[in-house]
């Protein structure tokens, strides 16, 4: 089974270096038409300049195929809005967002400004809202979408020193499900990737070695099964070193403790039980847990 792009046109943000860049070389490589947006600035989110983004945009072409730059910051509606018609103006459709923009402020939460936190949940969490927002009627009138969230282990699973990114990056997987849901009657897929990839934002955090293991090109693959067309709906694509994983969000069956004066004390001798993970769920929407709590409670009622 090939996957190519032919005649679809993609829009990656973040894509003047590191996985953004790739995952633009790689849609242009099978045919996509990009939009390469970068605003140019550094790993915190510091200035800006088109340069990046033009320089992936010329590597595109003198290949063979055929993208545009666009400088526009996620953080601002109105910039992102301007691009989404730069794609419609020059190929009159979207039908792949991969929302790949994003910043770091590191640092232990009791030395974390606010203004950090908030910066970070802008660009990952606002930034990937604008641009689906901008795309979304788009699809919904095309009848086609495939949007890729960027979601991380730090935000599926902690990380020391990144409650604002890990806060953002599980922010998104959450959007993931419920556009997801909202889209499904439209034909827009909405999936998450999770990578572990070697870029600038993670330079001297790792060992020479890990960091070659950790090639961004690695990753690339989860991001085109994603944007293609037999694309999954609401899944969560962990990669890194050409391994390739599904996380879940998953609810384990408990236990049924009834309401009365006792049960706080009830479920603190009951945790053990209540974390088992024997015949854990993987709900389909939010309501699964109510469904299992209201079923626990009627067949109790019952008995």
């Amino acid at each position: 089974m090939s996957i190519d792009f032919q005649g679809r046109v993609a829009i990656v943000t973040g894509a003047g270096g590191g996985l953004g860049k790739q995952h633009a070389l790689a849609l242009a490589k099978r045919g996509a038409k990009v939009l390469v947006n970068d605003l140019g600035g550094n790993v915190h989110g510091e200035g800006g300049t088109v340069s990046a983004a033009q320089a992936v945009v010329d590597e595109i072409i003198s290949a063979g195929g055929e993208a545009i730059a666009n400088g526009a910051s996620v953080t601002d509606y109105e910039a992102v809005q301007v691009m989404v018609k730069q794609a419609m103006d020059k190929w009159g459709r979207v039908d792949i967002l991969v929302n790949n923009a994003g910043i770091l402020r590191d640092k232990s939460f009791s030395k974390m400004e606010i203004s950090d936190f908030r910066l970070v949940m802008e660009v990952h969490v606002m930034g990937a809202v604008h641009c689906t927002k901008a795309v979304w009627p788009i699809m919904q009138a095309q009848s086609y979408g495939r949007i890729v969230m960027t979601t991380s282990s730090s935000g599926l699973y902690g990380n020391f020193g990144q409650a604002n990114y890990g806060a953002a990056k599980m922010a998104l997987a959450g959007m993931m499900q419920t556009l997801g849901i909202e889209g499904e009657k439209y034909n827009i897929r909405v999936n998450s990737l999770a990578p572990t990839a070697a870029t600038r934002m993670t330079k001297g955090l790792m060992p020479e070695a890990v960091l070659k293991a950790l090639e961004p090109q690695a990753v690339v693959p989860a991001m085109l099964v994603m944007a293609c067309e037999d694309a999954p709906n609401r899944t969560i694509i962990c990669a890194g070193a050409g391994s390739f994983e599904v996380a879940n969000i998953t609810l384990t069956q408990g236990v049924h403790l009834g309401m009365s004066d006792h049960t706080p004390e009830q479920l603190l001798a009951a945790m053990g039980q209540v974390k088992d993970r024997h015949g854990e769920l993987v709900p389909g929407s939010g309501s699964g847990q109510g469904s299992l709590e209201v079923g626990k409670a009627m067949a109790a009622h019952k008995a």
